[in-house]
């Protein structure tokens, strides 16, 4: 194109698909499929077992046990339908709210389990329940960081929610350009 002059889609407000996503977008793809593929492989797990996810709530030993029977329950739906929503690329800002706040509740939960000395299975992936002391120990830590790199991912997509292939970008517009 020579300068000065404009093409019928600049001059109509078309852009082209890299024009309206900027590096920033391409960062929330990876987000956004990251968390689905996590979401996916926490609830599928516990869906098959529902009564193995029930047990991994109440190892934690925070809620009264019918609360601990409902949010076993419940859980891996809330996971699923959050992976769903994730991979589609559809109301992802309040589903990365909602994966951020599930985040930070499962990094307390871990924590107090550390800090009382519980030896438990975080049930993150499906079976939950007792294990060693000295396992336990171990896997605390990880699974702190682990979830802090996904609450991270979380708040990139709150901050950044419009990404490429997204239901969001058909139904509600393409993203204004990034300055990036």
């Amino acid at each position: 194109m020579l300068l000065g002059m404009t093409t019928t889609a600049t001059r109509t407000g078309e852009r082209s698909f890299t024009q309206r996503f900027s590096a920033t977008g391409w960062v929330g793809l990876v987000a956004r499929l990251v968390l689905a593929g996590v979401w996916f492989a926490a609830s599928v797990p516990k869906l098959v077992n529902l009564e193995a996810s029930v047990v991994a709530v109440r190892g934690y030993q925070i809620l009264p046990y019918e609360l601990a029977v409902v949010v076993g329950y419940l859980l891996p739906i809330v996971e699923l339908i959050l992976g769903l929503l994730l991979l589609l690329g559809l109301f992802t800002r309040p589903a990365a709210v909602l994966t951020g706040l599930i985040m930070i509740v499962f990094i307390a939960g871990i924590a107090q389990a550390w800090a009382r000395g519980l030896a438990i299975d975080c049930g993150c992936f499906g079976g939950g329940g007792e294990i060693s002391l000295a396992e336990a120990q171990a896997r605390y830590p990880w699974d702190i960081a682990r979830d802090i790199g996904l609450l991270v991912l979380a708040a990139w997509l709150v901050w950044r929610p419009r990404t490429p292939f997204s239901l969001d970008e058909k139904l509600f517009g393409s993203p204004a350009l990034d300055p990036d």
